[in-house]
């Protein structure tokens, strides 16, 4: 795998309220969290640019809702922010891709040169894959670094659940089954980022 030397890191809201299980159920993949961190890490020694996508809820009760605790970045995350000598962008956003947030990802990436994204973040089968589909529509190269990811288990149609696992192994074949993005492991983009 190439990570090309200005390739971007799109951390997608990785936020306190995401730790409020009550609200949102069982999660998957305990380690993302260190994944998502040893990335930025990487991308920070190496000087590429990373860019920290916060979602701004306009949802009265949601645990993102703008001025609540759980609308900031993970701890972790706020301590890394600025730390890095490659270029460094915040993108705030009301839905789920960070292609529709402010400002403009796609515009900044142009101008930056940049046609490779590798994603991480919350959640696998809501932001992270709109943003991936979205990236791949618009002819960047995306990886998705998959172990650095998570979600919940949630209900659909026809009273059809499906766990928090089931829906990001759904998500990761159809973003690389469809050609979207390469869904990789962390492990493999930290050896070929280094």
């Amino acid at each position: 795998m190439d990570i090309a030397e200005n390739a971007a890191l799109v951390v997608v809201d990785v936020q306190k309220g995401f730790e409020e299980l009550d609200f949102w159920g069982t999660r998957n993949n305990p380690a993302a969290d260190d994944n998502i961190a040893a990335l930025i890490d990487v991308w920070q020694s190496t000087g590429r640019p990373v860019v920290f996508v916060r979602h701004d809820s306009a949802k009265p009760g949601s645990p993102l809702r703008t001025g609540y605790e759980g609308n900031d970045f993970k701890e972790y995350v706020e301590q890394r922010r600025g730390k890095g000598s490659g270029a460094e962008l915040l993108i705030t956003k009301t839905v789920n891709s960070a292609f529709l947030g402010t400002p403009d990802l796609g515009a900044w990436l142009r101008e930056q040169g940049i046609d490779q994204v590798v994603l991480a973040g919350i959640q696998t089968n809501m932001c992270v894959e709109t943003t991936a589909r979205m990236g791949g529509n618009l002819g960047y190269d995306v990886l998705v670094a998959f172990d650095a990811t998570y979600t919940f288990g949630l209900e659909g149609p026809f009273g059809w659940r499906q766990s928090a696992d089931e829906l990001a192994s759904a998500s990761a074949v159809s973003l690389h089954g469809g050609g979207f993005a390469r869904v990789v492991t962390t492990g493999d983009v930290v050896a070929a980022a280094e």
